[in-house]
């Protein structure tokens, strides 16, 4: 068989793909290799310590309490009734609409000295002004918080999907060998879940790592604000590549136990042995203990943020909204919904040259395209911009007046490899629901190629693109790190507007970005609201 029908473009394409979202990481990784500066001695001598005993605290403290939250929420919802039972079974994951910088920002506006609960707290007991009630939030303990309650329906929706299929003859056993409900919970369900439960923790470990705005706001010493720093402040990229790859590798080696962890998870059971667990009623007292424990979550990290910035936006000027705030909206936006629309074509074309091939080569292209979501921001940045350096010099130079370091591709290319496993996910799960005899039955009509793609699976795929679009655009508008350093000269979106207000303590002006970013943060919960209600398994009564 002639060459170029055994390596057509549905073969290339994905492995192209492949190289040019690994190249930022690439950079990075070999500049480990390099010459280290007097910066580089000056970090390693003073302040690497800090940033790993920092972020050792920090995971661990996060992974802790996410763990506590999450399981013990997701255990009440699937075993328990009582009241409100319902609305908690989506309401426990509106925290993920807060991004943590911006639950950061809402907290320092609740507990700082002169805070909003600080004052009402002195008002009722006759604090004098340099008295506070509540302890200073902005330290590495009022991080794990925030992390802890923004991060914690990662945890809560996998763990919750494992006990769902969980089945009742196991726990009967355990109550015929006289296990109470409390130790059923902890020596049986929590065992069984473990891997789900790793899984769940080291998304959220990556995240806490990953983070910029809120460790940097709370003037906590990390990895990613050691990073920012060597950059901005001390003018040396190659000092910051070299930081960042330290972190890489730790982040890799927390994607390597999460992929781990979710290869071994198994929550099915001989179907014929399966039986739903059932929904046990309890008293009224139990009952309010059930809403109190499940309620406490959301009131920490939605509630109050949300009063917070309600309480802001009263206080506001409303000039803004006419200038400046539609602007930036129209930045985000256009950025974020062009970004989007690139990324779901790109893993339309990867998923279609998967399921038309059928090849090896191409499957497992893949999963390594996935790899973008666990890369923090920064450190894309970081890489990207080395890689446009390289270009600018190198390529485009000899194009006078073309360059593309600090213009808006970066931006665009961060964006993509940073949600292309949004966009994927999306269209893996479409591609299930379609039948291989349909391929079969165009092809028996000559149809193939960009012609089965535009013609047969594109009509058939449009649920898919257009949830992926508002995934990924969601996901965008957040994304703090990577804009602030690959923006444009003067060029600001939501998330920059929001953290230039809260870095000059102008808190009361961060309100509106800030309340733009969890509308839109809202569109991925609607879509996670229909999951959870359609995987409910208890009995119809």
């Amino acid at each position: 068989m002639p060459f170029f029908k055994i390596f057509t473009i549905w073969h290339v394409l994905p492995i192209l793909i492949l190289l040019l979202f690994f190249s930022p990481i690439l950079i990075i990784l070999f500049s480990l290799f390099g010459d280290y500066s007097e910066n580089w001695e000056h970090i390693y001598n003073y302040v690497l310590t800090d940033y790993i005993v920092n972020s050792l605290i920090l995971v661990s403290g996060v992974s802790i309490l996410v763990i506590i939250i999450g399981s013990v929420t997701a255990w009440i919802v699937t075993n328990y009734h009582f009241t409100g039972r319902r609305f908690f079974e989506w309401g426990l994951i509106l925290p993920l609409a807060i991004p943590p910088y911006i639950l950061a920002y809402t907290f320092t506006g609740l507990f700082d000295s002169y805070g909003t609960l600080n004052e009402v707290a002195g008002s009722i007991f006759n604090l004098q002004e340099s008295e506070s009630f509540f302890p200073n939030i902005r330290n590495i303990y009022g991080a794990i918080l925030v992390f802890s309650f923004t991060l914690y329906p990662y945890v809560y929706l996998i763990c919750r999907t494992a006990f769902l299929n969980q089945s009742r003859s196991m726990f009967e056993v355990g109550r015929t060998l006289g296990l109470s409900q409390k130790l059923i919970f902890l020596k049986l369900a929590l065992p069984i879940v473990r891997p789900a439960l790793i899984a769940g923790t080291m998304i959220v470990a990556m995240e806490t790592l990953s983070d910029f705005g809120a460790v940097d706001h709370f003037a906590v010493s990390t990895f990613t604000t050691g990073i920012f720093r060597t950059w901005y402040g001390m003018y040396d990229l190659t000092t910051a590549m070299q930081l960042a790859s330290v972190l890489l590798i730790f982040i890799t080696f927390c994607l390597v136990i999460e992929r781990t962890s979710r290869r071994n998870a198994s929550f099915s059971t001989i179907s014929s042995n399966f039986k739903p667990m059932p929904i046990k009623k309890l008293s009224s007292q139990q009952s309010f203990l059930c809403f109190l424990v499940c309620f406490i979550p959301i009131f920490i990290g939605f509630v109050l943020p949300i009063l917070e910035i309600l309480n802001w936006s009263l206080r506001f000027n409303s000039g803004f909204f006419e200038k400046h705030f539609f602007r930036i909206s129209f930045n985000t936006i256009s950025l974020s919904v062009f970004s989007a629309i690139l990324c779901t074509f790109i893993a339309m074309l990867i998923n279609f040259s998967i399921r038309y091939q059928n090849s090896s080569i191409v499957k497992v292209t893949n999963p390594f395209l996935n790899i973008g979501y666990a890369v923090p921001g920064l450190i894309l940045a970081v890489g990207i911009v080395q890689l446009f350096v390289f270009l600018d010099n190198n390529i485009l130079n000899s194009f006078e007046g073309y360059f593309v370091t600090g213009s808006i591709f970066g931006l665009i290319f961060a964006y993509i490899i940073k949600s292309y496993a949004l966009a994927n996910s999306t269209y893996e799960a479409g591609y299930q629901k379609i039948s291989q005899t349909v391929d079969d039955t165009a092809r028996i009509l000559k149809s193939k190629g960009l012609n089965l793609l535009l013609r047969v699976h594109f009509p058939l795929m449009k649920t898919s693109f257009f949830t992926s679009i508002l995934l990924v655009t969601s996901e965008v508008v957040k994304e703090l790190p990577a804009t602030l350093i690959l923006r444009p000269f003067n060029f600001e979106t939501l998330a920059v507007s929001t953290y230039i207000y809260a870095s000059e303590e102008r808190m009361i002006e961060a309100a509106a970005p800030a309340t733009a970013i969890i509308l839109i943060g809202l569109i991925p919960i609607f879509f996670l609201t229909k999951m959870i209600r359609a995987s409910r398994l208890e009995d119809k009564k």
